[in-house]
């Protein structure tokens, strides 16, 4: 049997296909509890994937580590490219 039609409000975003995409966007819930909520999924799905897991690794906390580290050279990019040594003032 084949499996039945999804709405495309119900859709993840990956299978939503390019003509669909302001259908998908505007079936989004976008008041704040709507985007708390939507946060709050992520974060669960995430947890569930990488860190609540019976034969864990150290993949999901070295992800969000290099995450992390990742932002904070992004958001001090302008300061460090300043001090860097130059040979010619």
């Amino acid at each position: 049997m084949a499996d039945r039609p999804v709405a495309v409000v119900e859709k993840r975003l990956l299978d939503v296909k390019l003509g669909e995409l302001g259908k998908w966007l505007g079936g989004r819930d976008f008041t704040p509890n709507g985007l708390i909520s939507s946060v709050r999924s992520g974060h669960d799905r995430y947890y569930n994937k990488y860190i609540n897991v019976k034969k864990g690794g150290i993949g999901g906390i070295a992800m969000l580590l290099v995450g992390y580290v990742t932002l904070s050279y992004l958001w001090e990019y302008d300061h460090i490219k300043h001090d860097r040594w130059r040979k010619y003032h």
